[in-house]
């Protein structure tokens, strides 16, 4: 009798143990193949050509720039029990120097490009945001924003995914890498257009993350290391009219929107500001597609 007591009970406890606890993720419940990305580029290529078939992680906060982000233990757990791990390569992720992955899962998108990688040599320390000092010495990459990489990279992550899916949902992602590749093809004429018109004209950015856009569209650019949000101090206003001194521009590129104060600034020493963003996390409103349409637009309103 006592037996029998205790069997309820034990039932009971079980039902009556937290979701949290479940050996069951809600990564997992929906028995779809699950996909960890670097950054935001990668997860909107993984989940326009993907679709229902799979689901796409994309864990990093939304203030952090995920190329210095650093996940937490169990974050790197998540994408170490992942079916597929879609990493940028270019030595974007600074963390995966410090882990493990498991090789068989791991797919580096611009592998097909990588010789062509740009390497930067003494970039100077900094911090923004709370990632921590950092630099940008090394390899550069913000690849995608060379348009003809983003194919690239997007032909990479259709071609991981096929991998995993059911085959009736390969087709599928053949198509829809026909209709991105011929959205991406369009923005790269756009850019080559604006480029010619551009001349080599000098042109400063905000932050050094435009090498290859520099490179593929013919850029005379030159950046310094300023954040949208933070308005330029007496001493970051000389730094960049000493280099204004040299290379005499009259647009300044931004990362994101930045402060009425600095575009004022910038104004009284007769400089502009227009906005391209990299996109490397989600942005406010939109997805990938549309932020790179408008920054297209952005330099072809400066260049007609």
């Amino acid at each position: 009798m006592k037996a029998l007591l205790t069997l309820p009970l034990l039932l009971l406890i079980a039902g009556c143990k937290p979701a949290s606890e479940s050996p069951q993720t809600s990564t997992t419940k929906s028995g779809k193949p699950q996909v960890y990305v670097a950054n935001y580029p990668l997860k909107y290529f993984a989940e326009r050509l993907g679709g229902d078939s799979v689901e796409v992680h994309f864990p990093a906060p939304a203030d952090e720039d995920p190329a210095f982000w650093q996940p937490d233990d169990d974050t790197i757990a998540k994408y170490q029990a992942a079916d597929l791990i879609l990493m940028n390569g270019a030595s974007y992720s600074k963390w995966v120097d410090h882990t493990t992955l498991p090789d068989e899962k791991v797919v580096n998108t611009s592998s097909a490009f990588s010789k062509d990688f740009i390497e930067i040599k003494n970039a100077t320390t900094h911090s923004h945001g709370p990632g921590g000092e950092h630099s940008h010495s090394g390899t550069a990459f913000t690849t995608w924003i060379d348009f003809q990489q983003a194919i690239l990279q997007a032909k990479e992550v259709s071609t991981a995914l096929q991998t995993i899916v059911a085959t009736e949902a390969k087709a599928e992602i053949e198509q829809r890498l026909s209709e991105l590749e011929k959205e991406l093809t369009s923005l790269d004429n756009r850019l080559l257009v604006v480029g010619k018109k551009i001349a080599q004209a000098p042109l400063v950015a905000s932050h050094p993350v435009y090498h290859y856009l520099a490179r593929r569209y013919d850029l005379n650019l030159k950046s310094v290391l300023w954040e949208p949000e933070t308005v330029p101090d007496d001493k970051a206003m000389e730094d960049l009219k000493s280099i204004l001194s040299t290379h005499a521009a009259q647009w300044m590129i931004w990362e994101g929107e930045p402060a009425q104060e600095s575009v004022a600034k910038l104004k009284a020493i007769g400089l502009k500001s227009l906005v391209f963003s990299p996109c490397g996390n989600v942005p406010d409103k939109g997805d990938f597609l549309s932020v790179m349409k408008a920054n297209v637009e952005a330099l072809e309103t400066a260049f007609p």
